[in-house]
């Protein structure tokens, strides 16, 4: 069963809401899931019209890129791998259907939580850190967690899918559904399993609706960040906890031939 196929048909069924009425959450607590489309089927029948789906420009499902850095050493990789209470990634997105690309920079927060910060990015080029952009890493890093930014930040890889975002009418928590992932880098490219979907339960306090619902299905949150597995995968570095997720949610055999391998890993000049 593909899954962007029932991603659609999920969005498609739903009430829609606009943009302007989503709360942000940019500090909330997530909680991951990898269920077969068919699961996810039985989810949004589960859920009924508790959950709108977000329609930005008559969209319903969107296509995003985005553009991982690290250092030469994947200084920020090993943070999180080692969980260290002091972590961050930094990447840039872009909406390719509308929302234009922002550098984002996630926390690691209190108890779990994720603090993210953003700036608007579409004057700079996607796979590049102008001086503006080294600034607000640094300034915030010092700020949030007390924490030197690493030098050199370079592209490291990056990732392609396609993402419907489920609202709780009811509160602070959203439900964002991907689709269709594809990891590039370090001369490889390596998709995810077309029949999965990767769920990620956003909430305020961590008790959204959603998770309770799962749990009824007897589907269990696991530990997993796109940008962790697909440097294992395409590096192959050690996955530790990811490594049960990275053999189940992306394909066993590697393609050759990627863009990113044109990006320099050098630190990039300011504009």
């Amino acid at each position: 069963m593909n899954a962007d196929v029932v991603l659609a048909g999920v969005a498609a069924g739903a009430a829609a809401i606009e943009l302007e009425d989503v709360p942000e959450l940019m500090s909330r607590v997530d909680s991951k899931y990898i269920v077969p489309a068919a699961t996810m089927v039985r989810l949004a029948a589960e859920l009924g019209d508790r959950f709108a789906v977000l329609r930005i420009d008559g969209r319903r499902q969107f296509r995003y890129t985005s553009t991982y850095f690290d250092t030469p050493d994947l200084v920020t990789f090993r943070q999180h791998r080692q969980d260290r209470r002091r972590r961050f990634k930094l990447r840039t997105r872009t909406y390719l259907d509308g929302g234009g690309r922002w550098l984002e920079l996630k926390l690691g927060g209190a108890r779990g939580s994720t603090d993210k910060h953003r700036i608007p990015y579409d004057d700079a080029p996607a796979h590049a850190l102008t001086a503006e952009a080294l600034d607000f890493v640094s300034d915030t890093l010092v700020r949030e967690l007390r924490l030197t930014m690493p030098r050199p930040l370079g592209p490291v890889l990056s990732t392609d899918y396609k993402r419907v975002t489920l609202v709780d009418r009811a509160g602070m928590a959203r439900l964002t559904c991907d689709t269709g992932l594809v990891c590039r880098g370090a001369g490889r490219v390596v998709p995810a399993h077309r029949d999965l979907v990767l769920l990620e339960s956003k909430s305020a306090d961590g008790k959204a609706a959603v998770d309770r619902v799962l749990r009824g299905m007897g589907v269990r949150p696991v530990s997993v960040s796109k940008y962790c597995i697909a440097v294992a995968a395409l590096r192959d570095r050690r996955a530790n906890r990811w490594h049960p997720v990275l053999h189940r949610y992306l394909e066993p055999e590697p393609a050759v031939q990627t863009e990113m391998t044109t990006l320099p890993l050098a630190c990039p000049s300011s504009r």
